[in-house]
């Protein structure tokens, strides 16, 4: 019989993928840059449309990912299905009741629906009428001293607001140029106008800075958690150019000159010309699957290793490509096909393999990109017992590794991790770990294990130019590099599951912060410190966790709290956290307020820096 601890160890030390694949016996399974790459072109191919939550084409590659974890000989937990389900909000539609209007001296247009005027998906559902106020790219950024609200009244009036951000092909502008900042987002620009007191928004495409047609976006009946606080309607550019003619102004005019000196000049239309609209959108729920499987070993101890499998679909949400959202697929070659390919590459490699001390779960997540929502629900809803599971290993975006240079975080988070990392890396030269995040928070899955006190390993190559944009695509991926990477994740597996000693829980710290006076122009902004559930709860914005030492974390806040107010802000869900945040700088005393076990509790902290 081939001694497996022999092989195991020579294919450390050689760190060869060839060689490697070579010393094999018959039937077992190795890693290979073609296999890889096949897996992640299966997912990112266009038949798959990038993969949306809540998507008949997700539904097909959780079928496709169940089925491969069967042919590798990877069961289900306990003899269940592979396919663990949880409910989002999904399938918006647009009911009868949609209308716009727009009365000037006494005579009345009405706007078609779906032709001249659009309601978003993410738009609040009733009637609004009033006057009509120019708010520019309605953007209010204190880290750029730019706000398109300042000295203007939007008080219980209809705010006009532009596509996109200022300077935005210039390269050298505090906005990023071409890059776009978070502030083009429209879900920024919904909370902003409502946080300024606007009834609704009227969304109108900047024309004179793009060649694409004057058309609505096309209604996306894709959501998860939505805004849903303010009315958010696209107004064809024709329709708002005859506005702007009736203040004795040119959008075109406009544009330049805030580019120009990045000076808004935002103003109200005049007092006789006004809008009459009602939204009727109409949502449903549905549950979607996340991808669970499972390698039993000889105790009831198990390493986790998961990758989400979800996408943008047409870029409907969070899109880096705002004239392409909706219009074109985003494939997510690397984010994350990449991660959910590596997860079934290590199961078809562990399933070809005699059973280890500690078993292996598989996990496939959806719903990441809606904010970590497949993981979370995994958490709250464990298949297994959480308390077993010695270390949660996460792949998000591997794929594009640069000068072999790969990120690793999370090493803090479990006493073993650092160590274990320092012993493999020597054995694969090729690869250069950053191991400097060595917390387990951040904008990826393993979040979810590190409040649920799993250490965790965190492994990514960078984010590029492609990142959620229809570019993404997985010719763009390197196979051989990624390949490489897997088997140290390999090696990094098997130890974790072969080790006498688990790893214990270590809580991290938060690194250290600094109060200043003045904002940041990186953008960084101002930091609070708790890390949010994205899960949706009436009345307030649930945090999942704090960082030890943040500001939150001095106010007296604590994992599970909901927060309804901040410095004088209402706040009902992340959306209006976020934006509450971004409107105070570094070194502002603020009051927070929010309820524990349905206790109203508040208290004071300085926000920091975030770095």
């Amino acid at each position: 019989m081939f001694n497996q601890t022999i092989l195991r160890r020579g294919v450390r030390l050689l760190g060869s993928l060839v060689v490697a694949a070579a010393l094999l016996p018959a039937g077992q399974y190795s890693i290979t840059a073609s296999t890889y790459r096949d897996t992640v072109h299966y997912l990112a191919k266009p038949e798959m449309k990038g993969r949306m939550t809540g998507s008949p084409e997700l539904e097909k590659a959780a079928k496709w990912l169940a089925h491969e974890y069967k042919k590798a000989h990877v069961p289900p937990v306990a003899g269940k299905d592979y396919i663990q389900r949880y409910e989002v909000t999904v399938n918006a539609s647009l009911g009868p009741k949609n209308h716009l209007a727009w009365t000037r001296g006494g005579q009345t247009h009405a706007l078609e629906s779906g032709k001249s005027f659009q309601p978003f998906n993410f738009s609040a559902t009733g009637d609004f009428s009033g006057q009509l106020v120019f708010a520019g790219y309605g953007i209010s950024a204190p880290e750029y001293n730019y706000d398109d609200y300042a000295g203007l009244d939007v008080k219980d009036k209809i705010v006009v607001v532009l596509r996109h951000e200022p300077q935005e092909f210039d390269e050298k502008s505090v906005f990023a140029g071409k890059v776009m900042t978070r502030h083009s987002q429209l879900d920024n620009k919904a909370v902003n106008a409502k946080f300024h007191g606007a009834k609704a928004v009227l969304f109108v495409n900047d024309l004179p800075n793009h060649t694409d047609p004057d058309d609505v976006d096309k209604f996306s009946s894709l959501v998860g958690p939505g805004y849903r606080e303010i009315a958010f309607v696209q107004v064809k550019a024709e329709v708002a150019n005859e506005w702007f003619q009736a203040a004795g102004k040119d959008i075109k005019t406009w544009i330049a000159a805030v580019d120009k000196d990045l000076k808004p000049a935002s103003f109200a239309f005049p007092a006789d010309l006004s809008v009459d609209a009602g939204i009727d959108v109409r949502r449903e729920s549905k549950e979607v699957p996340n991808i669970v499987a499972y390698l039993p070993g000889e105790s009831a101890e198990y390493v986790i290793v998961g990758g989400h499998f979800d996408h943008l679909g047409m870029g409907e949400f969070s899109s880096m490509a705002p004239s392409l959202a909706g219009k074109q697929i985003h494939p997510g070659a690397d984010d994350n096909a990449s991660g959910a390919s590596a997860v079934l590459e290590l199961a078809r490699y562990f399933g070809s393999r005699p059973k280890q001390k500690r078993g292996i779960l598989f996990l496939n997540f959806s719903g990441e990109e809606m904010g970590l929502l497949g993981s979370a629900a995994y958490v709250n809803h464990p298949l297994l017992p959480l308390e077993q599971a010695v270390a949660m290993i996460n792949m998000d975006m591997i794929g594009r590794i640069r000068e072999g240079k790969v990120f690793v975080g999370g090493t803090a988070t479990g006493t073993t991790l650092k160590a274990l990392m320092d012993e493999v890396a020597p054995h694969y030269p090729a690869l250069k770990l950053d191991l400097t995040e060595q917390g387990g928070y951040g904008s990826s899955d393993h979040q979810s294990f590190t409040v649920a006190k799993v250490p965790v390993l965190f492994f990514f190559s960078g984010l590029h130019a492609d990142y959620h944009k229809p570019s993404d695509t997985w010719d763009k991926i390197d196979a051989k590099s990624a390949a490489g990477l897997l088997q140290l994740v390999v090696d990094t597996t098997q130890r974790l599951a072969d080790a006498s000693a688990r790893p214990q829980y270590v809580r991290v710290s938060a690194p250290p912060q600094v109060a200043t006076a003045s904002a940041s122009n990186s953008g960084y902004g101002p930091y609070f410190g708790s890390v949010p559930d994205m899960s949706e709860v009436a009345g307030g914005f649930r945090i999942s966790d704090v960082r030890d030492g943040g500001p939150a974390s001095k106010a007296g806040l604590k994992a599970g709290d909901i927060i309804f107010e901040f410095a004088g802000t209402p706040i009902k869900n992340l959306y209006d956290f976020s934006q509450a945040l971004r409107m105070h700088k570094p070194g502002d005393e603020i009051l927070v307020k929010w309820r524990r076990d349905g206790k109203e509790m508040e208290g004071r902290t300085t926000l920091t820096t975030r770095r």
